[in-house]
């Protein structure tokens, strides 16, 4: 490729929307920019309301997603946002799509187009992810509603201290489900985020659970490199290298980033323009904080290193909105100030200190599904 026209190489799947794809993934992961998520489940949203006493209606929904992409500024460090079905159909107030409303802003509208995880019979407590049959279809029309990239979450566990998880069965399973997803996706015009997930639940040190991504991320790439998958047109969303949530002793945030750009280095093809991290139960600051300083590592990084966070965005601002429309000024002024910091952590030149109490809440939940 000469940075202009996408790769025609024998191997990689031959697609009309090649040059798109690849203008799309870029675009995504431009310098200081990363994705929203927001795209809880019906369950999941209903999580996030509870707290604050709200209802959870399709209206509430409509209202609450609204008010996350009509916060002036928001395309400043915000390149994508990640919807749920119900999300993709709905309007604004005043009739404009979503999916225009966004657009009008430079923010391009992707999908969650997985249905959650199923028990791996036989293996210890293991899953992997459903959503397979009709996803052409799908994809299809996902992409005439006008989004242009997806997102399908894999979760891989660590439930011992010896290496026996995740499972060869759970690794190849996991593997190969994302990339037969990447390729339906490509295959009609939507950029894939691979999310191989490695929970952090456990009470392991950064250094197994640097093995253990290592090790998920090498079945992946096998298995998009078998696929056909063209790497230039996805982008990756894995989890940080830390500490297990049950550790004694947990990791800074500076061996943190460390040991997971050193991660990536070894496995991570510089053919994949950007790598958009979870914020994996972090408070929003420390995801802020260790997204900075992934960027301020030393060496050689090919990849756009940023963002795609759901609960390290949003919950300062619902805190802040609590389902009031006279508090939707301030709880946009929480969004943007939060979406900047990462902006500019994704730049490594986030000096810390926005948010207050609530930006240091934890979020960590164990287990976590959406």
């Amino acid at each position: 490729a000469n940075g202009t026209h996408p790769p025609d190489q024998r191997g990689t799947m031959a697609t009309p929307f090649a040059e798109e794809l690849v203008a799309t993934a870029r675009a995504i992961a431009a310098p200081g920019k990363g994705i929203l998520a927001a795209d809880e489940s019906t369950g999941t949203i209903g999580k996030r309301f509870t707290p604050i006493n709200v209802e959870n209606n399709e209206e509430n929904r409509r209202k609450y997603r609204q008010m996350l992409f009509q916060t002036e500024g928001l395309e400043e460090a915000i390149s994508g946002v990640i919807l749920f079905e119900e999300t993709l159909y709905q309007s604004a107030d005043d009739g404009t799509t979503f999916v225009d409303l966004l657009r009008s802003k430079n923010i391009i509208p992707g999908i969650k187009v997985d249905k959650g995880v199923k028990p791996l019979f036989g293996c210890d407590n293991e899953t992997v992810t459903q959503g397979m049959d009709d996803l052409d279809k799908r994809c299809a029309q996902y992409y005439a509603q006008g989004a242009r990239f997806a997102k399908w979450r894999a979760v891989l566990n660590i439930n011992d201290a010896v290496g026996a998880t995740p499972s060869l069965t759970s690794l190849t399973e996991n593997a190969n489900t994302l990339a037969r997803y990447a390729s339906i996706c490509q295959a009609n015009g939507l950029v894939p985020i691979v999310e191989p997930e490695v929970l952090m639940d456990g009470d392991f040190p950064i250094e197994h659970a640097a093995v253990i991504t290592e090790k998920v991320l090498a079945h992946v790439y096998f298995a998009l490199s078998n696929h056909h998958v063209m790497l230039e047109g996805t982008l990756l969303k894995p989890n940080m290298v830390r500490s297990g949530a049950q550790a004694a002793v947990q990791a800074t945030p500076e061996q943190i980033a460390l040991a997971t750009v050193r991660v990536l280095q070894h496995t991570v093809p510089p053919a994949v323009p950007g790598v958009t991290f979870l914020s994996g139960g972090m408070s929003e600051e420390e995801a802020s904080l260790a997204l900075n300083h992934i960027n301020q590592v030393p060496g050689v990084k090919p990849w756009s290193l940023t963002f795609s966070y759901g609960r390290a965005l949003q919950h300062s601002c619902l805190r802040a909105w609590l389902g009031e429309d006279g508090n939707i000024a301030a709880a946009q002024g929480v969004l943007l100030a939060r979406a900047r910091a990462n902006g500019q952590a994704a730049k490594g030149e986030y000096a810390g200190g926005v948010g207050g109490a609530e930006g240091a809440a934890s979020l960590y939940v164990k287990g976590y599904t959406y």
